[in-house]
């Protein structure tokens, strides 16, 4: 299995306000979101990167995106599909780690139109941001480590099925009551 070997940052990287502190209890959902970047390998077309965006109360992948590069334009189309079908209410946490896609102006732009409060992991702390860091091994566990792909359009299509078909309507969570994270969302909207 090919595995991604990270460039190291040449710059400084600015610590940030965490918001999250790795609290990550929620009292209903979109209330506190994570995101972050990983790489998954495709033999035609070399490395893609699948951003995603998981709510901490449901634990459903609420928005995600697939490229075949990792721009600022890969998470903001990420951020925008989440408050695209979530609409959440202003006041919402979005936690990232320190990415140069998520320190930019452009996707701190995004939140402050949206109304979302910015938070971000300490430099070099995956704990802070151990939701995300869980979902994209689980992935890697049960999909993309079970497979080869093709090229980007094939891994797409197969992230999408994973994510859509599997992760948020089928696959149960313990730490949500032995539920799935779109069954949780369902209960919610019902009671609200």
């Amino acid at each position: 299995m090919k595995k991604f070997r990270p460039q190291k940052s040449q710059g400084t990287v600015i610590e940030r306000t965490n918001h999250l502190e790795q609290d990550f209890t929620t009292t209903t959902m979109n209330e506190k979101w994570v995101a972050d970047i990983t790489y998954i390998h495709t033999l035609r077309d070399g490395w893609c990167y699948l951003a995603s965006v998981l709510d901490l109360h449901s634990k459903k992948i609420v928005g995600y995106s697939f490229s075949r590069s990792m721009t600022t334009d890969l998470v903001l189309q990420a951020l925008h599909n989440a408050v695209t079908t979530q609409n959440p209410e202003p006041g919402l946490i979005l936690h990232t780690d320190l990415g140069t896609q998520y320190t930019s102006e452009a996707f701190e732009n995004a939140l402050k139109a949206y109304e979302i409060k910015q938070s971000f992991s300490r430099k070099g702390c995956p704990y802070d941001n151990a939701c995300m860091e869980s979902f994209h091994a689980i992935l890697k566990k049960e999909e993309v480590h079970q497979v080869k792909y093709l090229d980007y359009e094939s891994a797409k299509l197969a992230l999408f099925q994973y994510i859509e078909g599997w992760y948020n309507r089928k696959r149960i969570h313990g730490q949500i009551g032995y539920r799935t994270p779109q069954e949780v969302e369902d209960l919610i909207r019902m009671s609200a």
